[in-house]
């Protein structure tokens, strides 16, 4: 792992908060995430960055050489893309329509989508992707100016992520799914209309990464169906289906995925699990003149994709679909 300003941000954070509790709260992230990150710069780093104790947390000796250089470094580059964002924001569209679309997304099957309707609906526009397994690192990325749109999603009634700039982010919801389980195709469980968690005890799992709260509220949900998850191996979406197709694990998915060979997906009997599917971006930027054409563009391409899934399908008819945000 490079060591980057977000990092530099992170300690500055636990340093001011003096705990880690704290500093997730105010950072927007789950504490469990916060110290995955601070373990993988200590890693990179070669030591520990802060001691732990009774009351709190202190910088090391190492900690306070990153501190030092954070001081002046994060406040320079944050004056840089301040000065950058207001270049931005002064950009007007031309008389013809919007000269870029500037996408980010996590994975998953929308993204692509929404780049193919643009496209379609503005072809003298440039429309470029940025791809990223953080919620939070892309509506920081919407806050800097860097990108105009962040497609992502957050679990349940979670909160949209925060952008840990202090910028407002408008956010919209797209659509709100159900997560849905991945079994091989023979798997005892694969004619089942609806699966209960309770009946995976004994699995393996598979999940894409992130850092909301999901794998909490996962461990959450199977703590009230009775047991605790056996190993969760978190790996991209082609992994999650190759340990799937192979019989080594269970997976989680939207319950978007589109068929797979080898492989089925099912709801989870009650739908333990919501995934809320989010478009957000800045009110002061030129994207906010097209904001609502995109959250339309948006829903259209979740709908597309949950009629490509003939499970979803059966789902969708017993359960109404939860209303979406109004465009604004």
């Amino acid at each position: 792992m490079e060591l980057e300003l977000r990092h530099l941000k992170v300690v500055s954070a636990i340093a001011e908060a003096g705990s880690l509790t704290r500093a997730a709260t105010g950072l927007g992230l789950a504490q469990p995430a916060l110290s995955a990150q601070l373990k993988r710069m200590e890693r990179a780093l070669g030591g520990a960055l802060f001691v732990r104790g009774p009351h709190g947390v202190r910088p090391t000796e190492l900690g306070e050489l990153v501190l030092e250089r954070a001081r002046v470094l994060v406040p320079a580059v944050a004056e840089l893309q301040e000065e950058a964002r207001r270049l931005s924001r002064t950009r007007h569209t031309g008389r013809g329509g919007p000269v870029r679309f500037r996408l980010g997304g996590t994975h998953g099957p929308l993204l692509g989508g929404l780049v193919d309707r643009l496209a379609s609906a503005h072809p003298s526009a440039t429309v470029t992707t940025w791809t990223s397994w953080s919620a939070v690192e892309l509506g920081r990325l919407v806050a800097e100016g860097r990108i105009d749109y962040a497609l992502t999603g957050v679990c349940g009634q979670s909160p949209p992520p925060s952008s840990g700039t202090g910028e407002r982010i408008v956010w919209r919801d797209v659509a709100v799914d159900p997560v849905f389980v991945m079994l091989r195709e023979g798997h005892p469980l694969a004619g089942e209309e609806e699966v209960p968690l309770g009946a995976l005890a004994e699995a393996r799992w598979t999940n894409v990464p992130g850092d909301g709260c999901f794998a909490e509220c996962f461990a959450a949900a199977c703590a009230r169906a009775g047991f605790t998850p056996r190993a969760v191996y978190e790996a991209d979406t082609a992994s999650c289906v190759h340990l799937v197709q192979v019989g080594r694990a269970v997976g989680l998915c939207r319950a978007t995925f589109p068929p797979t060979p080898g492989l089925v997906t099912r709801p989870l009997a009650g739908s333990p699990l919501m995934w809320r599917h989010v478009l957000g971006w800045h009110p002061d930027s030129p994207a906010a003149h097209t904001a609502r054409e995109t959250l339309a563009h948006a829903r259209a391409v979740h709908e597309s994709a949950a009629g490509l899934s003939p499970s979803y399908v059966r789902w969708r008819r017993a359960h109404p679909a939860p209303a979406a945000s109004p465009a604004p």
